[in-house]
């Protein structure tokens, strides 16, 4: 009985081990994505990745609000985001981009979808 006892110890033992083995490996071949919480993977906007700089916009700026980080830009069509050519206001990636800005320039931009929103990534005002 005492060899029972003993051998299911061991299974249970080494049952423990493997199982915290697995859970290691998972951890590890996860990299950085195994620090998200449980359904945020569904959450994210895969759309939120900056385009290249050949899908630039052009624009002109019609209204620059700084102190809520908004630009109010009449744009061509937005082919990446499957939108014609209409003015609107969008969010800007960093407030700081509308310092040297003045209502009437025009630019060309980028825009990404981020979180439902369009939010503007870079600017620059053309020549």
């Amino acid at each position: 009985m005492k060899q029972l006892s003993h051998l299911l110890t061991v299974l249970f033992l080494s049952c423990g081990v493997s199982l915290a083995a697995v859970a290691a490996d998972n951890a590890t071949q996860s990299g950085s994505m195994g620090n998200m919480q449980s359904g945020e993977m569904g959450k994210m906007d895969h759309g939120a990745m900056d385009h290249p700089s050949s899908s630039m916009i052009p624009g002109e700026v019609k209204k620059i609000q700084k102190d809520t980080g908004k630009i109010t830009l009449k744009h061509g069509p937005m082919k990446d985001l499957n939108m014609p050519a209409m003015t609107m206001v969008f969010r800007v990636k960093d407030p700081a981009m509308l310092s040297n800005l003045n209502v009437g320039e025009q630019v060309n931009f980028v825009a990404v979808k981020a979180n439902g929103a369009l939010v503007v990534t870079a600017i620059e005002v053309t020549k």
